[in-house]
């Protein structure tokens, strides 16, 4: 490790205690999932040991391939480090009512599913990246958790001055040089300098000044790194309290959690907890801010087919949702957030939103892959077919696969009951519907 890291970490600690991290830093990481509470994940791995302060995180007793279990790629459950998990306590504590929420820097997406899954209901949840291919990564799994009051943006952080004071909540899980992912990427020790961390802080400075006028008056900022020094942990709580305008807010925690308090945020060592490193703090904003008054925009002369009203029966209390069309997609919007959404679509690159249905060639329907993950999806309107952990990896190769025993047409694909997703069915083979770019690359013996 670069002798300078090495350096501050003794300053910071002390010498005996440097001494534990440093070897902590040499030994293995653990694994740990977290669930979907809103599917069935009863049929995925024993889950004994949880996560302290997780609701729905667990430990797994060793690395398996999660390439391997479809359940993974169904959204039933998360691979999300430990220390990360403990944005919960810190929303938790502070939200307890229908709040606008920005995850700001957002792929891969461990913390925007962890949201969808703690949200007060009639929320609404935009999860952004801006760098175009972690978009993509990020859109594919907020998709594939299932939650329909979620919004995936592709946009640049002073995009959202436009939005004046719209968040009550906005977490910035802010790039930084990553000396807690040490153990787990070795890229992250070769890359780490002086210099870099330098670099970080001037990038996280500019990113909050960015979206702070985005950040309602009394809102809460939620603001986190995965690295030890206080230059960009520390010293940019300093920077967002006497620059931007704030007061730090205190996370009740447990003495046996092991998590070192700080009167500025919660560091997470591994000598001393089982996770990785971690930091977060919990803001209020003080500064006054005028709140922004949505003005309903000019909806396009869109009128839905007769079609394409009747697949909205393919979602649960269909009745809550208005028929919209987004990127070309017939898509279902939650009713509180369809003019919300169409003011956003003015200033935000929207990626995905509400429930996609699909699309219609000719009079072919094509459903959505987020439809068949949706966990508002009504699987009664669906012809599906169950399918075996063999044939289940074919499909998410797109490889072909054959369902002899079932009709010709749409078939919703299941693994253990739960929905993967579709194909068309032609008789002597089917026509597989999974995205190419989501498909297993791996090399898979079957």
């Amino acid at each position: 490790m670069h002798p300078q890291f090495v350096q501050n970490i003794k300053k910071q600690l002390g010498e005996s205690e440097s001494q534990a991290l440093l070897e902590a830093l040499t030994s293995d990481s653990p694994t740990s999932i977290r669930i979907n509470p809103n599917k069935d994940y009863s049929k995925t791995f024993p889950l004994t040991e949880k996560v302290a302060w997780s609701s729905y995180g667990y430990y797994l007793e060793e690395r398996p391939i999660f390439t391997l279990d479809p359940l993974f790629h169904a959204g039933t459950y998360y691979v999300q480090e430990a220390s990360s998990m403990f944005v919960e306590q810190a929303f938790r504590q502070y939200v307890d009512s229908p709040v606008r929420v920005l995850d700001l820097c957002a792929a891969p997406g461990g913390k925007s599913t962890l949201l969808q899954s703690i949200l007060p209901e009639n929320s609404l949840l935009i999860c952004n990246e801006y760098i175009r291919q972690r978009a993509y990564i990020l859109n594919e799994n907020v998709q594939k958790w299932g939650g329909e009051n979620t919004i995936v943006t592709n946009n640049l952080p002073e995009d959202f001055q436009h939005l004046h004071s719209y968040f009550d909540v906005i977490l910035v899980d802010a790039p930084c040089s990553g000396e807690g992912m040490f153990r787990k990427d070795l890229n992250a020790i070769s890359e780490w300098s002086p210099n870099n961390v330098e670099l970080c802080v001037e990038r996280q400075k500019k990113i909050l000044s960015s979206i702070w006028s985005s950040l309602a008056e009394n809102g809460i900022l939620i603001y986190s790194t995965c690295t030890y020094n206080s230059l960009e942990d520390e010293g940019i709580v300093d920077f967002i309290c006497d620059q931007l305008g704030a007061e730090i807010l205190p996370v009740s925690i447990k003495n046996e959690w092991n998590i070192s308090t700080e009167n500025k945020g919660y560091h997470f060592y591994p000598h001393k907890i089982k996770g990785e490193g971690f930091f977060l703090s919990v803001l209020r904003k003080t500064t006054q801010e005028n709140h922004l008054k949505i003005k309903p925009a000019k909806r396009k002369n869109w009128k839905p087919t007769q079609e394409q009203i009747d697949a909205k029966r393919f979602v649960l209390n269909h009745e809550q949702y208005s028929l919209s069309e987004i990127n070309g997609i017939s898509t279902l919007l939650p009713n509180p957030f369809v003019e919300e959404i169409d003011y956003l679509q003015k200033y935000l690159k929207i990626l995905h939103v509400g429930i996609p249905l699909g699309i219609w060639k000719g009079k072919n329907f094509i459903p959505h892959i987020a439809l068949a993950l949706s966990y508002q999806l009504n699987q009664k309107e669906c012809e599906s077919a169950e399918i075996d952990l063999t044939t289940a990896l074919s499909y998410l190769k797109t490889e072909n696969i054959f369902l002899p025993q079932s009709p010709k047409g749409l078939i919703l694909l299941t693994y253990k009951k739960t929905p993967i997703g579709w194909v068309k069915n032609l008789g002597n083979r089917c026509n597989s519907l999974y995205p190419n770019e989501w498909r297993i690359r791996m090399n898979i013996a079957l």
